[in-house]
């Protein structure tokens, strides 16, 4: 049985597709920003100037500068990395209202366990 949709719920379906698309891809995104943020040496320098900010202050301002810029940007991505995923959420549940749910980003009816029917909301057929 191929499910149908109203034609009044078609221009909603296909914002909220590209909306579920957007932050999918910015969901990405941001968690390659925050794997690059976490994997940055920065610390390191900051714990070797701290060897030498035993005989100078200014050792001690550079090592403080360079640990704050490091969680700065771990704080950053991981900011960037909720929202993203706080709008996935959202249109995910508008979706799971709708009776469809999302296998990376590919849209299926919620009662297709096997994946078989992948639906694409910009295809005319599928509304009456």
């Amino acid at each position: 049985m191929e499910p149908y949709f109203d034609s009044s719920d078609k221009f909603d379906l296909q914002q909220n597709y590209r909306r579920y698309l957007k932050f999918n891809d910015q969901n990405q995104s941001a968690n390659e920003v925050l794997k690059d943020a976490r994997a940055s040496r920065v610390w390191v320098a900051g714990i070797v100037l701290m060897v030498f900010a035993l005989a100078s202050e200014f050792f001690l301002g550079v090592a403080a500068g360079l640990f704050g810029l490091y969680f700065y940007r771990i704080l950053a991505a991981w900011l960037r990395v909720s929202k993203a995923e706080e709008g996935l959420e959202e249109t995910a549940r508008w979706f799971a209202g709708k009776g469809l749910k999302f296998e990376g980003r590919i849209l299926y009816p919620r009662t297709d366990d096997q994946l078989e029917r992948p639906l694409d909301p910009f295809n005319e057929a599928l509304y009456r």
